[in-house]
């Protein structure tokens, strides 16, 4: 019963200086709605990266070379690499690429690509997707045919092909032909290799060909064993086809594992910085309180010259404050959840919203109202009877 009179004292206190009180609401509802709001997003940014890797599967792997200034004649043979999964059963299909950037320019716009050199698995191991033509395959060897990424396909449209399927362009010394043109892909995250949307991919054996280059990475889908026995066939046969090589190897599973701690400091680093302005609302709560207790020594002085004790007094105003806070927390949290479902619905990403973020917004209202009320109510509670009923 006490609880319930305090609460409607509260929201008769409140309601009576409105003015004030929707000052201190507005930063409780922009500090609540800034935490709920990046916490959310971060959640959104989460589940959107390990989808990219559940979409490729986590039987996925990239093995790199380990640059050794000991071992640098040790090299990837395209042949080695091929034969990998003939050596063992626990390797399904592998993908070597090599890479490498240069900048293309026709129509008198100049644009950033990626030459690419990959093998017919490439695509399927990437689950990648064709807007029309077709996939460089094996057949292709030394042939100067090539899959354009969606970008490079956008690209010149605008410098003047209205359909660049089958069309020529020239880079360096030589001319190309496209055959194929692929469907955008999310390059925000996943084991795949970057910018393929804005590389020009061709047959690896026309790649090393014209970059004059090494490859120094491959793809490889696996079986179901575990990560330490794949890692130890890949080692031995690797140290039997070229002495002194060192690997790095990384799983699906664990890139995933290392990802969701990173997004886990991501999303707490977004909370740190959203609790900057509920703070700042926090202080402001505190200061309508003290307003409150200033312009209402009079009523504190009778209710005490009545009988009630400290602990009412302060009890009154603790409510007060925790009722004003709660308020501005539900409205943030409705505001926090509006930012988020903006934000998703912009960068066309699954909107997600993570319960503990609302249920902590509630708890993180509750904890600034008893917080910042604490020292108000305290210093009511405090006030001489006499001295507040001369006032």
């Amino acid at each position: 019963m006490i609880i319930k009179a305090n609460i409607k004292e509260a929201l008769r206190s409140l309601l009576t200086g409105k003015q004030r009180t929707i000052l201190a609401l507005i930063g409780i509802v922009i500090g609540i709605a800034s935490v709920i709001g990046m916490i959310s997003i971060g959640t959104i940014v989460q589940h959107e990266a390990l989808r990219q890797f559940e979409d490729m599967g986590v039987d996925i792997l990239t093995v790199r070379k380990e640059f050794d200034e000991k071992n640098k004649a040790a090299k990837f043979k395209l042949s080695d690499i091929l034969e990998l999964k003939n050596y063992s059963p626990i390797i399904l299909e592998v993908a070597p690429y090599i890479s490498s950037g240069t900048t293309f320019s026709y129509g008198g716009k100049t644009m950033y690509i990626d030459m690419m050199g990959v093998t017919e698995s490439f695509f399927d191991l990437n689950k990648l997707n064709l807007q029309g033509g077709r996939f460089i395959s094996d057949l292709d060897e030394h042939r100067f045919f090539c899959v354009i990424g969606s970008e490079i396909a956008q690209f010149l449209r605008k410098a003047g092909f209205e359909n660049p399927l089958g069309q020529q362009f020239a880079s360096g010394e030589r001319i190309y032909t496209i055959v194929g043109i692929l469907k955008a892909i999310s390059e925000g995250g996943g084991i795949r290799p970057g910018n393929i949307n804005m590389s020009v991919i061709t047959h690896i054996t026309t790649a090393v060909r014209v970059q004059e280059g090494e490859i120094e990475s491959f793809m490889a889908r696996v079986g179901p064993q575990s990560p330490s026995q794949i890692k130890a066939e890949i080692q031995n046969y690797f140290s039997k086809k070229a002495k002194g090589l060192n690997l790095k190897l990384r799983t699906a599973e664990e890139l995933i594992a290392q990802m969701e701690k990173q997004m886990q400091l991501f999303t707490l680093l977004l909370g740190a910085i959203g609790s900057i302005s509920l703070i700042v609302g926090g202080i402001g709560v505190m200061n309508v309180m003290l307003i409150s207790v200033a312009e209402r020594r009079k009523e504190i002085g009778i209710r005490r010259a009545l009988g009630a004790q400290r602990f009412d007094i302060q009890s009154q105003f603790i409510m007060e404050s925790v009722v004003l806070c709660l308020v501005g927390g539900f409205i943030g949290i409705g505001l926090g959840i509006v930012i988020s479902y903006v934000f998703s619905y912009f960068v066309k990403w699954e909107f997600m919203m993570s319960k503990s973020a609302i249920m902590l917004g509630v708890g993180v209202a509750t904890a600034v109202g008893v917080f910042f009320g604490f020292y108000p109510s305290r210093s009511a509670a405090r006030l001489d009877p006499i001295a507040a009923l001369r006032s």
